[in-house]
């Protein structure tokens, strides 16, 4: 059995290795080990513990069934990925990045972020090619390029500013921001940014952007809102042309399971009561929408909604045959 010298790089490369065989399986003998790397069971022991002093906890047992195991502990060990590995962790987050897992878009954008920054260009190719020939049915989600969704996540990480053409409900053209957060809703994801030239913070819809492009010019980050408000206010109030403000008899707890955050802010009202807004750019709809919740209501504003909602009902009385309608 040949040996390797315990000094300079060859021990670390032989260090991370051997956290790379502990990450690997559940319990390994120090045989086993000393045989893998080449060395005597003696340097296998001095590796232990080198690891121990970084921190992370090899636990040893003696006797049958013994050996070394690496443990929980304080701090996450740093990942050790072989190619196929490496390929298949890429893939799955960008899945989850897609939605198709709940609740993890946002981490997998910011994990994915950094896998693609030290992944070398052949298994980054394998990542793509396995991308493209991959359909999922997302439910309606609004679809968004892979590509965008790291560069923008860079961006927002590295404080560095980013152009892009946008096409919004109230004009097209070319946007310089200075993104702060992505955000995603489900269906959607949104990028919480510093317009420059507008001088304010704006909500930008990512599946509505092109010629995404960061061309090296950093900035200093400013006081932000919180970003998942900001959002939400966006897109369920400030676009919108009427914003209805309603007072539901229910629970907050209640209209939170079956409202989501991207139609409207839902705010307590007692205990037994809360104050529902949306925004909407067609009364009708809203009506609509409102009469179609299963909670007793009282429109507070506007005042032409309650209206609406009056014909509507006279309609459908009319449509049920209610003979007090004629």
């Amino acid at each position: 059995m040949s040996t390797t010298s315990d000094s300079g790089s060859g021990t670390t490369a032989r260090v991370l290795r051997l956290l790379d065989l502990l990450q690997s399986r559940p319990v390994w003998s120090g045989t086993e080990l000393a045989d893998r790397l080449g060395v005597t069971t003696r340097s296998v022991r001095r590796d232990v513990e080198r690891l121990r002093d970084l921190g992370y906890p090899v636990n040893a047992a003696h006797g049958a069934g013994g050996g070394y195991q690496l443990g929980a502990g304080r701090r996450l060990p740093p990942l050790l990925l072989d190619d196929t590995e490496a390929v298949a962790v890429a893939v799955c987050l960008r899945l989850a990045a897609g939605g198709t897992v709940e609740g993890l878009g946002e981490a997998a954008v910011r994990t994915l972020a950094k896998l693609d920054q030290v992944l070398p260009g052949r298994l980054r190719a394998q990542v793509e090619a396995i991308h493209e020939a991959t359909v999922t049915l997302d439910g309606g989600a609004a679809p968004v390029d892979a590509a965008t969704l790291l560069l923008l996540a860079r961006a927002c990480r590295e404080t560095e500013r980013v152009t892009f053409a946008y096409a919004g409900p109230r004009g097209s053209g070319e946007r310089r921001v200075e993104p702060y957060r992505l955000v995603a809703t489900g269906r959607r994801w949104y990028l919480l940014a510093y317009d420059l030239d507008r001088e304010d913070w704006r909500t930008f819809r990512l599946d509505r952007m092109a010629d995404v492009e960061a061309r090296g010019w950093r900035f200093r980050p400013r006081d932000a809102p919180d970003a998942a408000e900001h959002v939400q206010r966006a897109i369920s109030r400030d676009a919108y042309d009427h914003v209805a403000r309603v007072r539901i008899e229910a629970p907050k707890s209640s209209v939170d399971q079956q409202v989501p955050p991207s139609v409207g802010t839902v705010t307590a009202d007692g205990p037994d009561r809360c104050i529902f807004e949306a925004g909407g750019n067609h009364l009708g709809a809203m009506a609509m929408h409102l009469g179609a919740l299963p909670w007793e209501m009282t429109v507070l504003d506007p005042p032409e909604l309650r209206e609406v909602m009056r014909e509507q009902a006279s309609r459908m009385l009319r449509a049920a045959g209610d003979p007090a309608t004629g």
